[in-house]
């Protein structure tokens, strides 16, 4: 069995294959290659390409290819998706422009209102038709003018939208003139990416409803063409291999459900780093992780407490500030990355980021025409980053460059030296991510002293150990292939689709009639998930169903969390799901208000698949301090105090399992550098994992 993981950053796409086999000697083999953002296809493909040689197997004898993308996110964040129309109830088009009357910065002057100032669907677009679905029943009030939804869908064609929403009052509840309007319009416009509400999220909030279905038909034609392409360009260079997606929510789905709910991908390449550290944290003995991947572009950060991921509460659930309701882990992006780039404002202030000088033409030291300093250039200019181990060599750096872009830009209009320029840029960017680890982290009610600090992407080991100081971290792990860590996450997740249904009961004393309502939906849920199983050919006996109820207090505005027992829903099961909520509820917010009564909202059933997992084989035994045989020479390095030590650099691939290395110390290798300050230790652990901690004593 041949697997390949490919996860696309901003810099650099990163890939790792993993041969398997009855009696074979299990085989991993990373690399990475320069992202190509015109077309991320051409990237991926490369990757693959080049890792199968390393790995000395044709592409042809590729099995599976498990991909994390970040085409969707940037459409949005751009504003480059496609033109959508969207027919809505007679009264109600103007609620993608009103949302919740809530300002996002309740004191500020200047906030902006990303729904209004740059909509998904523009208000002329926006076509009301004549129908009506009642609550609480869902009965039809007003029968669906058949006519009208026709008149719509051909003004939208003379019009050329690349997409079309159905979006209707009550449609969780029934969602029978969805269907038949979505009909209508496919007949009359065949080519366009056409989905109904009820088809994206079926469940209640007619505003987050709308909004989802308007995102992901904002992001469906592009996508399923890019998803399309992909596979098209990997039959072209011989790679027949079965293609999968990783999904927001952490688990990877097909290329066919992915082109449909494309809304389900925005979170495709962060939720690959938080996988991939929660399978290094089980290997290094830890269960309570902070991650931190750090790439060229961006930051992405989140906690994995007790082994498990975080998924944000749905009010939560937002990207470039428009609400988006599907699952997601629980991910804070900061735009800090090695290509940051380090300015001086027209204040006078010293700033890095958010802009980042990207893959093209990157940072100065790359010498692709980029001549504004970055974090990159900054480590370089330090002694951190040494251009003949740059990326294996792979990449040739020019120091001489980073130097003259950091003393142009900022040395010299703000009178200092080089050197103490690069230091302020490491501080500044590293203060940056401090508070956004905080956020997601003390702001959330986690004490990050009980935390291990993970850092990973190609920057990643290069600021771990500042970072873990400045948060109180209780110790760094620096993975064992930290630049390709989002990739290897790829092959140790699950397949996994969720569907959802709005079902509001008062779980306290409900009766047997809600009690089969409920079941009634849990039946239902099960049957999609099967359907969609049946059409992966994915055999019964690995189907592995759960079931979860988001939940809320009577009038309360939010829901969160709470898992339901297997099986049907009853009396005993409905105060386990009470429990479960209380719990979640104290978890969050820090109480529980045990004597109130609980309400039901939405149900979800989430359908997983286990996949073969990612297995590393077992370093040798080694028991060595600092080893001569893995040091390759030593080299003028600052570090954060400004010190400027004689500083060895090691192979990690040099390093056997229970070696010691004593800062100061560069442990060098293809896709990072991980740095080991003066007072440090980095201990090896059995599958190569570091831990890094204060020196004791």
């Amino acid at each position: 069995m041949i697997r390949v993981g490919v996860d696309v950053g901003g810099t650099f796409t990163d890939i790792i294959l993993e041969r398997s086999g009855a009696g074979a000697e299990r085989q991993v083999v990373v690399t990475k290659v320069p992202s190509t953002p015109h077309d991320q296809s051409e990237g991926v493909v490369a990757g693959i390409l080049k890792v199968a040689a390393l790995a000395g197997v044709e592409p042809g004898a590729i099995d599976a290819v498990f991909h994390g993308t970040t085409v969707a996110t940037n459409m949005v964040i751009e504003r480059d998706g496609a033109r959508v129309g969207m027919i809505t109830t007679r009264g109600f088009r103007d609620i993608l422009h009103m949302a919740r009357h809530k300002r996002p910065h309740n004191f500020s002057l200047q906030f902006d209102l990303p729904w209004q100032s740059r909509p998904l669907v523009r208000r002329r677009d926006r076509l009301p038709v004549t129908e009506r679905i009642m609550p609480p029943t869902g009965a039809i009030e007003v029968p669906l003018a058949e006519d009208e939804v026709r008149q719509a869908a051909e003004l939208f064609a003379r019009r050329g939208m690349d997409a079309v929403i159905v979006a209707f009052l009550f449609s969780f509840l029934n969602n029978e003139h969805e269907q038949r309007a979505k009909e209508i319009v496919k007949s009359i416009l065949p080519d366009a990416f056409v989905s109904a509400s009820s088809d994206v999220v079926n469940t209640i909030r007619e505003y987050e409803r709308f909004s989802s279905a308007a995102m992901n038909a904002y992001i469906g034609p592009k996508t399923s063409a890019y998803l399309s392409n992909l596979e098209a360009r990997l039959r072209a260079n011989g790679v027949r291999a079965m293609v999968r997606i990783m999904q927001s929510n952490g688990g990877i789905s097909t290329i066919e459900n992915s082109s449909e709910l494309p809304i389900g991908l925005l979170l495709s390449g962060p939720a690959g780093g938080v996988i991939g550290g929660r399978w290094t944290g089980e290997h290094s003995g830890k269960t309570n992780v902070i991650t931190i991947d750090i790439g060229g572009t961006s930051a992405d950060i989140s906690v994995i407490e007790d082994g498990e991921l975080r998924i944000k509460n749905p009010r939560d659930t937002e990207v470039a500030g428009l609400p988006v309701l599907v699952p997601m882990i629980d991910i804070d992006a900061i735009g800090a990355g090695g290509g940051s780039i380090a300015y001086v404002d027209p204040g006078g202030a010293f700033r890095v980021g958010p802009r980042s000088a990207g893959a093209v033409p990157g940072p100065a030291c790359y010498g692709r025409g980029g001549d504004a300093p970055t974090v990159t250039d900054a480590q370089v200019v330090l002694g951190r980053m040494d251009p003949e181990h740059f990326l294996g060599g792979d990449l040739k750096i020019d120091a001489s460059l980073s130097e003259k872009a950091i003393r142009a830009h900022i040395a010299e209009p703000l009178d200092m030296s080089v050197e103490a320029a690069a230091l302020g840029i490491l501080k500044i960017i590293n203060n940056n991510m401090a508070l956004a680890i905080n956020a997601n982290s003390v702001a959330k009610g986690v004490d990050p002293r009980n935390f291990s600090l993970m850092g990973f992407g190609g920057a990643g080991p290069l600021h771990s150990v500042s970072l873990a100081e400045m948060i109180f971290a209780k110790d760094v792990i620096s993975p064992v292939h930290p630049g390709i860590t989002a990739a290897t996450g790829l092959l140790v997740t699950d397949l996994q689709y969720e569907y959802t249904q709005s079902t509001l009961m008062v779980l306290n004393n409900a009766g047997e009639d809600e009690f089969g309502r409920v079941n009634a939906v849990l039946e239902d849920l099960v049957a999609r998930a099967n359907r969609q199983l049946d059409a992966d050919g994915i055999p019964e006996k690995q189907r592995i169903f759960r079931q979860v109820a988001e939940c809320r207090y009577v009038g309360q505005g939010f829901e969160l969390r709470a898992e339901v027992p297997a099986g049907r829903l009853s009396g005993e099961s409905a105060a386990t799901v009470i429990e479960n909520f209380y719990n979640a509820h104290k978890q969050v917010y820090g109480h529980a208000f045990r004597d109130q009564l609980t309400e039901m909202v939405t149900l979800r059933v989430i359908a997983t698949v286990a996949v073969d997992t990612l297995k590393l084989p077992r370093l040798a035994k080694g028991g060595r301090g600092n080893p001569a045989e893995a040091e390759i020479y030593r080299r003028r390095t600052v570090f954060d105090n400004g010190e400027a030590l004689e500083t060895p650099r090691y192979r990690r691939d040099a390093l056997l399992a229970d070696d010691t290395v004593a800062g100061p110390a560069l442990i060098v290798q293809h896709n990072s550098t991980t740095i080991v300050p003066p007072g440090y230790v980095a201990a090896v652990l059995e599958y190569g994992d570091m831990r890094i901690e204060r020196t004791k004593g």
